[in-house]
């Protein structure tokens, strides 16, 4: 429904509501009686008797009474049965379109919320895709990609790497039906109507939702991850279950220039493994051992990752030694990345 559209059905509603204290009185004793005269009204009513005819004529204007032009006048009660539908309908579509404009408040303050509200889930879906500054994941239906398509596009333009996960696989278009390097770097397809529908961006801001959530009248609950450490679980759960079991559809869509940001070492590596020249790194994480926040840079030494990215290492040579860098909650390295700059010359910061 567009602006005009809900605009004049608000409009509609207000006017059939509106109703004036002379407007209750007097439609509340018609209806006890069944039919009044202009008179009978202003002796059940505290309505002046010069206000009364003024007063039946509004309610006919909105189909609440019927006005027989006898002598003397008489107001006819209609069925409310009758009355109240058209309104009700009326009322309901204004609802919805409403809906449809609703944005969600936004939630700074906190870290991880519940929604169960079908246009809050999908406007926080649309929040965090655009506020994807250089790493994007998700994971959406077709209908939903349709729906995010011109967004997606517009994302891929200002260099965000996007990793798309389209489910269920059945219902995806296949790569010679729909251009997927226009609005991913990479794209997969995944069985399962189970696969949950979810966006992450940067490694810090995320949604989380069943499909179910977006699809079903009963109560099923969206979690947000408002820049929140805990948003690191929604990208781990991706990472190794999700999009290791896709299919792929397209790989690379997009040439991205050097430096890059990476929120996830997994991707990162993947990077750099298909690219045979020197690189440096200038990382922001912390100390594995101490929890202390932590800053690092130096030339890239090696890197390893396995296939299914549950274990991945960036050394660096840094000015005091040898450094590992792993991803999120890492154990066996010397540091927990959050944020990793990648360039073809030595960063110094």
């Amino acid at each position: 429904m567009d602006s005009d559209d809900l605009r004049h059905r608000m409009e509609r509603v207000g006017d059939r509501f509106d109703f004036g204290e002379y407007e209750i009185e007097a439609y509340l004793a018609v209806l006890d009686h069944g039919e009044l005269t202009a008179s009978e009204i202003a002796e059940h009513t505290s309505i002046p008797q010069p206000r009364v005819y003024d007063t039946v004529r509004k309610l006919s204007d909105r189909g609440m009474v019927e006005l027989r032009e006898s002598r003397p006048m008489r107001v006819v009660a209609l069925d409310p049965d009758e009355v109240f539908p058209t309104i009700q309908a009326s009322l309901e579509e204004m609802v919805d379109g409403l809906a449809d404009r609703y944005t969600t408040p936004s939630r700074e303050t906190e870290a991880v919320s519940l929604v169960k509200s079908r246009p809050s889930i999908l406007r926080y879906l649309e929040t965090v895709i655009e506020s994807a500054e250089y790493e994007l994941v998700l994971s959406l239906t077709p209908e939903l990609l349709s729906r995010y398509e011109d967004l997606l596009s517009e994302v891929c333009e200002t260099g965000v790497a996007v990793e798309l996960l389209v489910t269920p696989a059945a219902s995806a278009p296949s790569p010679e039906e729909y251009d997927y390097t226009q609005v991913s770097t990479s794209a997969r397809a995944r069985r399962g109507i189970t696969t949950p529908v979810m966006a992450v961006a940067d490694g810090t801001r995320s949604v989380y939702a069943t499909q179910s959530a977006l699809t079903s009248d009963t109560e099923h609950y969206g979690v947000i991850f408002n820049r929140s450490a805990l948003g690191f679980l929604v990208t781990g759960f991706y990472n190794t279950v999700l999009w290791t079991t896709a299919t792929p559809l397209t790989e690379d869509g997009h040439e991205r220039p050097f430096p890059r940001r990476y929120a996830s070492i997994r991707r990162c590596l993947k990077d750099l493994s298909d690219l045979d020249r020197e690189f440096y790194a200038h990382v922001e994480g912390r100390d594995v051992k101490t929890g202390d926040s932590r800053t690092v840079h130096g030339t890239i030494a090696d890197v390893a990752v396995e296939p299914t990215g549950e274990v991945a290492t960036l050394t660096l040579d840094a000015d005091d030694g040898s450094v590992t860098v792993g991803g999120r909650v890492a154990a066996l390295e010397d540091i927990e990345a959050h944020e990793i700059h990648i360039d073809t010359k030595p960063i110094t910061r």
